[in-house]
């Protein structure tokens, strides 16, 4: 623990939520929010039409926040509430003490994460279910994973592919509910980790039913032990990490391919305002596939033109746009990357965009008013998205292409008003990343086996590898800033960086994700490893739904070298963590027995117990633990010495 769990945690001389820089166009020292030159250029232009934005809200909202929700000690669960613990209120009304409040309200967070990643995991199921019988416009890109999903559920391997792929996605939607031990952990766990399971009480059921558990018993006067509340919590990641995760990019890797590595473009750059451009917008890529198969025919193309436009772009954004990106070739109808959530309204706001096409997660609620300003349409394509203003096109599999054609219908249509609207210039704002690392792709980059991998961590050319499963935040500084700085702390010691989530984009707009970043960037041992295998330093496994890829990776490591995860030379990062799913990544890790460092503190400052429970004593439950630190170079320490601690006791 790097000392930094007090209340009132202080930022240092580099956490302020804005920088000093110089201004692009003027020269003019002004703050800015984001280590990026995009995002901050368009910030600038945002603010001159005093438009609400990410940035100013959350600098507004500094004056008024609560310090007992800070610390994780208030709670409106009940009619008897707020309650708020302080020295002369040590219990809520219902008895509850700071210790059951602090970590309660952390389960409900965790509940959360865990319910966004099963809907998305049944979504994925239902439409392999709906391709397997001949419904939808995907098909089967990858059977090996339909295969390896057959062998998880006891599904006949020798049946057709169309019959064995419609029994895999039932039998995922009926795992997901399973009322006994979940089969993907019993089947894909490490025996090692599973006594732990068991022995702590944490070998889960199926996500929905540890859902209606957790849930149940986040409610009023049913759990007040902060221990068993934590245990839930941890029995939630294995459950989301195994039930939901695996499954989920299983599956969708088997309709729209596996990753590999390729090179794309990111930033603002890749919009071109003289194109009809339609972003896919979220976490899910089901609609953002439809629109560019689509988008590929020649006659759409030639509607685009006929409007006056010089073709049909569909253009990533967020973490859609990661899942489209890691599988698809850019080219001019696919064409990269906008960036993640925080940049949404600067982007938005670039004049060159027509449909804002928004699945789950991450759509900012006060859209309307840029839609209306800079002539976009904002389309919601799931029925739990709700932005005020926008136009309902509710995805379900089968009905795909009816939705994709209506989306391109009506941006087309926008394209002929907004083709003469006033534009920013934001074409420098390019930045190529090499995407698409999965485990078969580095298995692959190294012949075909992971063995010269682990022969480079023995010799200490590569001393260990840390995940950055990330989202970007301003809590702990301008956007993306601690996420870029631990990165860079970490290839410089020789340490592999695996990025993933909100902070992936990060990472790619920074330029770590290039061949250029091994000289610039990376440590003398590291950039020989990287040279040889022709990789950057730092490799883009996806989105935060590839929390599940990852572990896989490292459970094929550890049963390669014949030790529990636990012992290996990893670790996991998450300097920007924001919302809920990040948090049951968080639990995940820990349970997996990943030390795991989390930045900006968590609330819970407020109980002491729960603190040392969560930095310290979990570890010699689990083998992992949560460390905090907004310094990134006090985090990186502890992160090394960590590794260091391990390679030690494997006597490498």
């Amino acid at each position: 623990m790097f000392g930094f769990f007090k209340k009132g945690n202080q930022k240092n001389q580099n956490q302020e939520n804005f920088c000093t820089e110089t201004d692009l166009a003027t020269g003019v020292g002004v703050k800015v929010p984001s280590f990026h030159e995009s995002v901050n250029y368009m910030y600038q232009k945002v603010k001159e039409a005093q438009l609400s934005n990410v940035a100013d809200r959350f600098e507004a909202m500094e004056k008024v926040r609560c310090k007992f929700c800070k610390e994780g000690v208030s709670c409106q669960l009940c009619s008897m509430g707020p309650c708020r613990i302080t020295p002369q209120t040590p219990r809520g009304v219902c008895g509850i003490d700071a210790h059951g409040i602090v970590m309660r309200n952390l389960l409900i967070k965790a509940n959360m994460g865990l319910s966004a990643y099963t809907y998305h995991c049944r979504e994925a199921a239902l439409t392999l279910l709906e391709t397997a019988k001949g419904n939808t416009i995907y098909e089967i890109k990858d059977p090996s994973k339909i295969d390896l999903l057959a062998d998880i559920l006891d599904v006949d391997k020798s049946l057709p592919l169309e019959e064995k792929a419609k029994k895999v996605a039932e039998g995922v939607l009926n795992s997901l509910s399973q009322n006994d031990t979940s089969i993907f952990v019993e089947k894909l766990a490490p025996e090692s980790r599973k006594e732990v399971f068991r022995k702590l009480g944490i070998m889960p059921k199926g996500p929905m039913q540890e859902l209606v558990d957790s849930v149940t018993r986040s409610m009023t006067n049913i759990d007040g032990d902060y221990v068993s509340l934590a245990l839930a919590a941890l029995r939630n990641g294995v459950a989301s990490a195994f039930g939901s995760l695996v499954p989920l990019e299983l599956i969708q890797d088997a309709l729209f391919g596996t990753p590999s590595p390729h090179e794309c473009q990111v930033d603002f750059g890749v919009l071109d305002p003289d194109y009809v451009n339609i972003l896919p917008n979220g976490h899910e890529p089901f609609v953002g596939m439809a629109l560019v198969k689509l988008a590929q025919d020649p006659e759409i193309q030639k509607m685009a033109k006929e409007a006056g436009a010089k073709g049909i772009r569909i253009v990533g954004s967020i973490e859609t746009g990661q899942e489209m990106m890691a599988r698809l070739e850019c080219n001019d109808v696919f064409v990269g990357l906008t960036s993640n959530w925080i940049s949404m309204e600067y982007f938005l706001s670039t004049g060159a965009v027509d449909a804002f096409v928004m699945d789950m997660n991450c759509s900012l609620a006060n859209l309307k008013e840029y839609a209306d300003k800079f002539k976009f349409k904002l389309i919601a394509v799931t029925n739990i998205m709700g932005i005020p203003g926008s136009i309902k096109l509710e995805y379900k599999p089968g009905k795909e292409t009816e939705i994709a054609k209506e989306i391109i219908r009506l941006a087309i249509e926008n394209f002929k008003e907004r083709k003469n609207a006033p534009k920013t210039d934001v074409s420098k704002f390019k930045q190529k990343a090499i995407v698409g690392f999965s485990a078969e792709a580095i298995i692959n980059a190294l012949g075909g086996s992971l063995n010269p991998l682990l022969e480079v961590i023995k010799s200490g050319d590569i001393k260990g590898v840390v995940a950055l499963v990330n989202c970007t935040s301003l809590g702990n500084g301008p956007q993306d800033s601690m996420t870029v700085q631990i990165a860079k702390e970490l290839i410089k010691r020789d340490i592999l960086v695996i990025g993933a989530g909100c902070g992936n984009a990060g990472l790619q707009k920074a330029g770590l994700e290039t061949l250029e970043a091994v000289d610039k960037y990376a440590g003398p041992k590291l950039a020989g490893v990287c040279k040889a295998l022709g990789i950057p330093p730092v490799l883009s496994f996806g989105t935060c739904t590839d929390t599940g890829r990852i572990i896989m990776t490292v459970i094929a490591i550890a049963n390669a070298l014949g030790v529990d995860p636990s012992q290996l030379p990893v670790a996991v990062t998450a300097p920007e963590y924001m919302e809920q799913k990040a948090v049951i990544d968080g639990f995940s890790a820990v349970a997996m027995g990943l030390y795991t460092h989390v930045s900006p503190v968590p609330p819970v400052t407020g109980s002491d117990k729960v603190v040392k429970l969560l930095t310290e004593e979990v570890e010699s439950l689990t083998g992992g633990k949560i460390a905090v630190g907004d310094d990134p170079v006090q985090a990186a320490n502890g992160i090394e010495e960590h590794i260091m601690k391990k390679r030690e006791a494997l006597g490498i």
